[in-house]
Parts: C-alpha cells; sequence; structure tokens
C-alpha cells in the first residue's frame, strides 16, 4: 500500500511540475506601443513591474505610468525646460533618480510621484554625464566624459541623496568618451562596475571591487570617429559582458556594431551575425534568454547570447530597459514614444 501511495505520489509531483514549466516562445511578439501625451525625445526609460515605469527627456520631460502605460502622469523637472534628461532610475512609483546630459550637469530626486523633484548634485561646467546604474537599492554610479584624462564616475550610497566622485578614476584617452544615446554603458552588478566608451577608441573598462582598481579591454567595435563605439552593455549569465553600438552616423551600417566579452578568459567572441544597423540599447532577458537590442532602425534579438542576431520589428527606440522583476521590457524613443515588449 506504502508502495502504491509513493508511486502516485510521485506520479502527481511529475504532471504538476510538467504543468509549471514555462513555454519560452521562439520570437518576441513585437512591441505595444503605448500612448503617451508628450513629443519630447526619450532617452531615459526605467521600468520596476509590467504596471509601473519612469520616463525622462528632453525639454525636461519626465512621465510615470502606474497602469501598465493605459495613463500617464508627466512634468517638467524643476521647472528646467531647456535641460534634456536622458537618464533616468526608478526604485518604485513615488521614487526616481534623473541626470541631465550637457549643461547644466545636474541630478534631481523625487520621492513624492513627481510632484517635486529636489537638486542633489551638480557637477562642473566641463561635465558632461551619460549615464546611471544602480547596483542594489542604496548604491549606484553616475558616468560622464572624461575630464582632464579621467573619466568621471559619482557614487551615492544613499538612494542618490548625496554623490561623490570614486577616488580612483581609470584613465582615459584623448578623444575618448562615452554616449548618451540610451544612458546605458555603464553597468554595476554586485562589486562588478562595467564602462563602455567610444570616439577615439572603443574599451571596456572593468573593475571588480567597486572601482578600487581597474583593468581596460580593447573591443572589436568601430571606433576612431567621435559617432563610433560602445553605446549600450548588459550582463549575459555570469561573467559575460554584451556590447552593443557603431556608427550613429552611418546607422544601416552592420559593420564593428556588437561585441561578446568573457570576462574570465578576458576575450572577445566573434559574432556571426551581427544587428542590421546601429543599436543604441541593450538588454538580457534572462526568462526567455534573449539578448535585446533597439535604435532607430529597428528592435533585434538574439537567443544564443548575442552571437546572432535577428530582427522582430520594424519599430524604432533610443532605450530599453529590463523590469527590476524581469518580467517586463520597455523601450523609449522620438516624438514621445514608449512600448512594452509583448512575448
Amino acid at each position: 500500500m506504502l508502495k502504491n501511495i509513493l508511486i502516485a505520489l510521485s506520479f502527481g509531483m511529475a504532471l504538476f511540475s510538467c504543468k509549471q514549466e514555462p513555454t519560452i516562445p521562439k520570437t518576441p511578439s513585437g512591441w505595444e506601443i503605448k500612448k503617451t501625451p508628450v513629443e519630447a525625445s526619450l532617452r531615459g526609460i526605467s521600468a520596476v513591474t509590467p504596471e509601473i515605469a519612469w520616463a525622462s527627456g528632453s525639454e525636461g520631460t519626465w512621465l510615470r505610468t502606474i497602469d501598465g502605460g493605459e495613463t500617464w502622469k508627466n512634468g517638467i523637472i524643476a521647472g528646467l525646460d531647456t535641460v534634456d534628461f536622458r537618464s533616468i532610475h526608478a526604485f518604485d512609483a513615488l521614487t526616481a533618480i534623473a541626470v541631465s546630459a550637457g549643461q547644466p550637469a545636474v541630478i534631481y530626486k523625487t520621492t513624492d510621484g513627481g510632484e517635486t523633484w529636489d537638486l542633489k548634485h551638480t557637477e562642473s561646467e566641463k561635465a558632461f554625464l551619460d549615464g546611471i546604474s544602480f547596483a542594489d537599492d542604496k548604491r549606484g554610479y553616475v558616468f560622464g566624459d572624461p575630464v582632464d584624462g579621467k573619466w568621471m564616475i559619482l557614487q551615492t550610497m544613499n538612494q542618490g541623496e548625496s554623490w561623490y566622485p570614486l577616488s580612483n578614476l581609470p584613465d582615459a584617452v584623448e578623444g575618448e568618451a562615452g554616449f548618451a544615446a540610451s544612458g546605458s554603458s555603464l553597468l554595476a552588478k554586485g562589486n562588478n562596475l562595467w564602462l563602455g566608451s567610444g570616439g577615439k577608441e572603443a574599451n571596456l573598462y572593468r573593475s571588480n571591487d567597486e572601482g578600487e582598481t581597474w583593468e581596460k579591454f580593447s573591443s572589436p567595435l568601430i571606433q576612431g570617429e567621435a559617432s563610433q563605439g560602445i553605446f549600450s552593455i548588459t550582463q549575459i549569465g555570469e561573467g559575460e559582458v554584451l556590447a552593443i553600438g557603431g556608427d550613429y552616423a552611418r546607422p544601416d551600417s552592420v559593420s564593428g556594431n556588437s561585441g561578446l566579452f568573457l570576462s574570465e578568459r578576458k576575450v572577445w567572441v566573434k559574432i556571426q551575425q551581427s544587428p542590421p544597423g546601429f543599436r543604441s540599447g541593450v538588454v538580457y532577458f534572462s526568462e526567455f534568454q534573449w539578448a535585446l537590442a533597439v535604435g532607430p532602425g529597428g528592435s533585434d534579438f538574439s537567443s544564443d547570447g548575442g552571437i546572432n542576431w535577428s530582427s522582430f520589428s520594424g519599430e524604432g527606440f533610443h532605450s530599453i530597459r529590463l523590469g527590476h522583476t524581469e518580467a517586463s521590457v520597455w523601450a523609449s524613443g522620438s516624438n514621445g514614444k514608449i512600448g512594452r515588449l509583448s512575448f
């Protein structure tokens, strides 16, 4: 009798287990375009859940939805209608940090759903801030173009209430810079910091001790001109970093617009099929093991870690971000365009 009961339980558990296995689609279905009340260029996007997302962009614009994009609340950050806020990081429906690109180089924070924005940091007239990334709810980083031969990297340990430069900043060559096209060429994961560059050289910088020491790796992405290089990076697995970019002055070129770096071996893997043009944003959607890239010319995906790419939509965007819960992917673009990935 006991043997029969155990067999029945095992069979039932096997059935339950089979029913719980998720079905992985072969390709993304496309984008669900969300109607927004603005026409600004939106390069900042930050998703919290499938329902909660924030965006920011030109003319001081910010937006927030708490119902999956059906309705939006929007405004101008601190009345700064001439400032381009190309980076934003949201913590929840009430709290977000917005970072400007260009002058003034400022960082603002809201804790009341955008009703008010408080200035948390101002940089010098030499500064041009490019992107933001948080390792956890408290520790985050903002990086900017090099100043006096050193990369600008600011750190916060209190959720953006105060910011200060890292004590050990990596060197940059003359003519090397970052890109604020999507605010995503800086990546903080655990104790690791990754930074992708462009211009005169396209390098991948890595620190595995929260910015105390740095290594530099020359990338295979196109480089040498101000419009070329790494525009966005994402981590695949534990140590692989996928870099996306190209030449925004030649948006249809497929030459040198992606690369996969294996950090343990410190080598770049050859890409077999590149994205079909310049791409400014990339994420890794681990639930379906998809790498997703966007640019003005369309949207692409890879199911093999970035070795081979295929187009899944002609919809163009500037930026793409994974939700904090990893249950959604959002993208933002020109003329107030925002989309949520369908699958």
